[in-house]
């Protein structure tokens, strides 16, 4: 195997297998303010994300360039695809979660939970039950840079599941600081959440927490799962084989279903979020502030959120 270049920095050997070292990192654009929330479609060929702060969407086609998908966003922030194939979005500027139907009409899934307004949805992953799990920092409401300055109405940041078929809103975690990326593992036996409160207390965690998902709706055994070395955990996704793979400050760093950390992949900017996608999902999508990134590795991503 030839030397891997310098974009990779190897902590364990099980991460060799897991990249494709002659892969070159890919800068698709870089003219965000903040990128976050990569999600891919594959039936359209296309990987949508959110500039939040220039409270826009955009869209990138290989081939074909960046084009705008939606502005204004309301300064939308994590997305995902339910299993309708149909976008969902969390929205700083309105404080809400939302599903883009197929003829681009908005329907409100969330927006408040017992009758006081949510902070303001940060991320989101829709299980296989189609049940709408997503988390509810304080980031949108802290200034108005990224949504519109605001006291908290909720008494803490939550992590929430939205039924499906009753549309009831139940906070499954409530003890957080700042819950931030989530994504559950291939077998949706695990869910694992981040939490990025070390933005504004450097005292705070910067780790991600594993929970046991019980009966489908309900979590427990809380755990920690991993902490990142550099800078903190924002948005992450999971591979097939149950690896987790993290945004940090220094790039992405990629952990072991045991929790360890095996490698990274170095970015020159911080990165926010990643996805899977391309025709094989063995493409890992990555926003970094200003640029959204791509390489590609040896995995594909779990089918699942």
């Amino acid at each position: 195997m030839p030397d891997t270049p310098s974009v990779y920095e190897i902590h364990d050997d099980r991460f060799r297998y897991l990249i494709v070292p002659t892969s070159p990192l890919d800068e698709l654009y870089s003219e965000c303010r903040w990128a976050e929330g990569p999600v891919w479609f594959a039936d359209l060929g296309c990987l949508i994300w959110s500039d939040n702060p220039n409270e826009r969407m955009l869209r990138w086609v290989e081939g074909g360039g960046v084009s705008t998908f939606r502005s204004p966003s309301n300064f939308s922030n994590g997305n995902t695809r339910d299993r309708q194939g149909r976008l969902v979005t969390c929205e700083h500027g309105t404080r809400r979660v939302t599903r883009t139907e197929i003829d681009g009409s908005i329907t409100v899934l969330a927006d408040s939970f017992e009758g006081k307004r949510l902070n303001s949805p940060n991320d989101v992953v829709v299980r296989s039950d189609g049940s709408v799990w997503f988390t509810d920092p304080t980031y949108g409401i802290m200034s108005n840079y990224e949504g519109f300055r605001a006291d908290p109405e909720q008494k803490t940041r939550n992590v929430y599941r939205l039924d499906p078929d009753t549309g009831e809103i139940e906070a499954v975690v409530t003890d957080f600081g700042q819950p931030n990326g989530l994504a559950f593992s291939p077998d949706e036996k695990i869910l694992y959440v981040a939490d990025s409160s070390s933005s504004h207390d450097p005292k705070a965690p910067r780790h991600i927490r594993a929970f046991d998902v019980v009966d489908g709706r309900t979590l427990s055994n809380s755990r920690e799962f991993c902490t990142i070395d550099k800078g903190l955990p924002d948005g992450f996704r999971v591979d097939v084989f149950g690896n987790v793979w993290s945004s940090a400050g220094d790039g992405v760093h990629c952990f072991a279903p045991d929790g360890k950390l095996i490698g990274k992949i170095l970015i020159p900017q911080t990165v926010a979020n990643v996805t899977f996608g391309g025709p094989r999902r063995n493409r890992l999508f990555i926003t970094a502030t200003r640029s959204v990134y791509a390489v590609y590795t040896a995995t594909i991503g779990a089918a699942l959120g």
